[in-house]
């Protein structure tokens, strides 16, 4: 299945591996560099690449690229999912997945590795059973092991590798009883000169944190769960429940853990929250262009649209840009050829506005095709899809936990063509 695993940074550099059956050498991973180079965007590059004597899967997380090589024909989504669950591993250990906790934690990362995979193949990738083999850094934990030359590795087998519910620990206690879900939703879109939309879809994610005493078995459900018709689920989810009854039933795991994900492709489904009016012109005489771009909400559930940036990545013959913000300010980079308008909160009585004009190096031709804008925003406490959690019911414990919903939707791959 998979023979090594290269973990490389935004720069290209292979910081860690790690082999299983027999050692690759790092030069295969030139087929990938390759691909990277061709890609604009590091989250472009194919997840998959076939060279003559391997396959590359790659996933992008957090600026590190984690790249597993395989000699075998094998389903590639299991393969991009085992990796993810690396990813999530490492962050749900230290706090986040970057260059320098790995680097910082590199025994305890190789631990988990040796754990998550045997001969090429997941064992134990459920993060309750890792920390009872293998205990979670912490300062005091880390002196005394200096002094005694211990390791943080388990004694004995984890309880849950033996129960049915292998996810959850046995013996769970908390002082505060609490469950939190966090509703997130990525709007991918595309939205030609007019406004119209060509493409919409949303990819949805319901990720939870349950820190609850005992054995609970919770059950959740929605006020209108006929929009997910696209579902994956967390093991501890009963399917046969969701299938007849369209509510979530499960006992949880213990901690953060992402409870489901899902997809609504229906395009009278999507509600785009901004709309844009934009015009970048080049012309045929005389070495400049124009810009003119305004910014508003449109369908936004009452709700204010917050860190709202505009990128453009410039024909390459734009060797600067003088332009005016009415809200927010602008930079162009002169050698990625990048403008970024970074406008922060949408007013709606006051559309933020750019405009100016675009140097063009002399001699060259006028551009062939015109840039296009790539929005970012976010919008907390609204679900764009209309999703609404409508109650949490808990069986099999006698107290009361607190409880919460948020919701946040914000812009996945947003593009506005011009």
């Amino acid at each position: 299945m998979i023979h090594s695993l290269f973990l490389i940074n935004h720069s290209g550099d292979i910081f860690l591996e790690k082999h299983w059956k027999s050692v690759i050498s790092r030069s295969v991973c030139d087929y990938f560099f390759e691909a990277k180079e061709k890609a604009v965007e590091p989250e472009n590059v194919p997840p998959v690449l076939q060279t003559p004597h391997h396959y590359l899967i790659s996933i992008y997380r957090g600026k590190l690229f984690f790249l597993s090589v395989i000699q075998t024909e094998v389903p590639p989504l299991f393969v991009i999912e085992f990796l993810h669950r690396v990813a999530d591993t490492i962050q749900d250990y230290f706090g986040e997945c970057s260059e320098g906790v790995i680097k910082d934690n590199v025994v305890t990362v190789y631990e988990l590795l040796e754990e998550m995979l045997d001969n090429g193949f997941p064992l134990a990738t459920e993060s309750n059973v890792l920390k009872e083999m293998i205990r979670p850094p912490t300062i005091l934990r880390s002196v005394v092991n200096t002094l005694t030359g211990g390791s943080n590795v388990g004694d004995t087998l984890p309880t849950g590798q033996l129960s049915n519910v292998p996810w959850r620990r046995a013996g769970v206690k908390y002082t505060n009883n609490e469950a939190y879900f966090d509703v997130i939703e990525e709007i991918d879109a595309i939205l030609d000169k007019s406004g119209t939309t060509v493409f919409a879809e949303i990819q949805g994610v319901i990720e939870a944190c349950v820190r609850l005493t005992g054995m609970p078995d919770l059950t959740l459900s929605f006020m209108n769960p006929r929009l997910l018709d696209d579902v994956s689920f967390h093991p501890c989810v009963r399917f046969k429940r969701w299938e007849a009854e369209r509510v979530l039933s499960f006992i949880p795991p213990d901690g953060n853990f992402t409870l489901m994900n899902y997809h609504v492709s229906s395009q009278n489904l999507v509600a785009i929250p901004v709309y844009v009016k934009q015009s970048i012109s080049f012309f045929e005489t005389g070495p400049c262009g124009r810009l003119d771009i305004t910014i508003g909400p449109k369908q936004t559930m009452g709700k204010t649209v917050e860190n709202m940036m505009v990128t453009i990545h410039m024909p390459k013959a734009v060797l600067s840009a003088n332009l005016t913000a009415t809200q927010g300010n602008y930079t162009y980079d002169i050698a990625t050829k990048v403008l970024v308008w970074d406008i922060g909160k949408l007013n709606p009585q006051k559309l933020p506005n750019l405009r100016g004009s675009l140097s063009i190096q002399a001699g060259t031709p006028k551009p062939e095709e015109n840039p296009s804008l790539n929005i970012d925003l976010k919008i907390q406490q609204v679900a764009i899809s209309g999703l609404k959690v409508s109650r949490l019911d808990m069986y099999g414990e006698k107290y009361k936990p607190f409880k919460g919903v948020k919701y946040l939707t914000k812009a996945g791959k947003f593009q506005v063509r011009t």
